[in-house]
């Protein structure tokens, strides 16, 4: 009897059942949005059971993540549709939970990381396979496809934006905790996970997952050369170019893609405002929501009228744009100033940058940094917090690296205590 009451206190321990829930929440990620809102859901109040909510107010990042919550909450009274205001309100209920559970949940070990990170790399991979697997099938298809900006099918729904999004962060976290997965077995194995997931991100060739690899290894080399590994640095960089040219030249779905771009960018500087190319649908939806907000500055449209003003302000400004090209401002400040107005994007400014004055000057601060610096990018070109998915990669990835650089690598825990031993022992 005392054995197994052992054995269910080991499965129940917190950081057992954070691990088991952050599996299914990539599980669900890829295959099933309940599940990984259920996953979500128990790995947020595992996080905070026997936690006296007292403590819950001594978290400031959360507290200001609740400040502009709130603001989008408050525009119910003047959202005249509380159905939309109502959907894009629920998506944000994980910035509620999960921040608090991250913040209250002890450090992984060494074996639970490389776990997650194992089990994370064969699920991406499993999904690569099944995107590329179209390709393979209907290659001709396809290639059809990417002369008009149509990427292959991807797990989460076909959301190629959040997937890319996803396995650019998994390839820093695997180079955040490279040195705790020990087993020379492992890293060959997460090795060549990665290298396949790299490749699969130029066949996919969806921009904001190559834009984020690349930003990363732009920021690696910086970080490298300061550091005073100049020679790992200039060889990252120099593999950079190397690659952009190899992939240009024997992965055809990646030089479709940059053929598009090119003429995208042509459109533009020609003056191009019919909507018919995705980037410069971008730009007509910040010149919207930039006037629609000079129009309602303090309280916003509200909420739940987003949607509405900005077909009014298309319908104004911007009539020949095709209904399909008619998007929501691609940017989330933008997004929030729109549906609660210029004081709640203040808030929401504040609570974004507020763990760049937490950074430590660490190794895993770093990759921390680079993570934040690429949410940050992301925010710019895509209303990625108005989205289930958009919210899951931000919180997870983001607070993945947030939790390893409070609590530190396994290697470097046991290395203090044993100093602190040591220390100990000499007094």
């Amino acid at each position: 009897m005392d054995k197994f009451r052992s054995f269910g206190k080991i499965i129940f321990e917190k950081s057992n059942v954070a691990v088991f829930c952050i599996l299914a929440m990539t599980a669900g990620f890829l295959t099933s949005p309940a599940v990984c809102s259920i996953g979500v859901i128990v790995f947020g109040f595992n996080g905070i059971r026997d936690i006296n909510p007292k403590q819950w107010f001594k978290k400031t990042w959360w507290l200001l993540g609740a400040l502009w919550i709130a603001c989008y909450a408050v525009t119910w009274f003047w959202s005249a549709d509380k159905g939309y205001w109502s959907t894009r309100l629920q998506v944000k209920l994980p910035f509620l939970i999960m921040p608090l559970a991250f913040s209250f949940l002890s450090g992984f070990s060494a074996r639970q990381l490389r776990l997650i990170t194992v089990a994370m790399g064969l699920m991406l991979v499993c999904g690569a396979g099944y995107s590329v697997g179209f390709l393979l099938r209907d290659f001709e298809y396809y290639m059809i496809e990417y002369k008009y900006s149509h990427l292959l099918p991807t797990p989460v729904r076909g959301d190629h934006i959040r997937f890319s999004l996803s396995i650019a962060f998994y390839l820093i976290w695997c180079a955040t905790i490279w040195n705790s997965l020990q087993f020379r077995w492992i890293k060959v194995l997460i090795a060549v996970f990665d290298a396949a997931l790299f490749v699969y991100l130029h066949i996919l060739s969806a921009k904001s997952g190559l834009l984020a690899v690349y930003l990363f290894l732009t920021l690696w080399c910086f970080y490298l050369i300061f550091t005073k590994k100049r020679i790992y640095g200039f060889l990252i960089s120099a593999g950079l170019i190397i690659g952009i040219g190899i992939c240009a030249k024997f992965i055809p779905t990646f030089s479709e893609r940059m053929a598009y771009i090119k003429v995208t960018w042509i459109a533009m500087k020609s003056g191009d405002r019919s909507g018919t190319y995705g980037d410069l649908s971008r730009l007509i939806s910040y010149d919207i929501a930039v006037k629609l907000i000079g129009e309602n500055p303090v309280r916003g449209t509200g909420v739940g009228n987003m949607q509405t003003a900005m077909t009014h302000g298309y319908e104004t400004w911007f009539p020949l744009v095709p209904d399909d090209n008619r998007l929501l401002p691609h940017n989330q400040f933008l997004i929030v100033a729109l549906g609660c107005g210029l004081p709640a994007a203040a808030a929401f400014l504040v609570w974004f940058f507020y763990p760049l004055f937490k950074l430590r000057r660490t190794r895993e601060g770093f990759f921390l940094f680079a993570t934040w610096m690429i949410m940050l990018v992301q925010l710019c070109i895509e209303p990625m917090l108005e989205v289930q998915f958009g919210v899951y990669v931000f919180l997870f990835f983001l607070l993945m690296q947030w939790h390893l650089m409070t609590h530190g690598t396994p290697e470097e825990s046991e290395t203090q205590s044993a100093t602190r031993l040591l220390f100990s022992r000499n007094k």
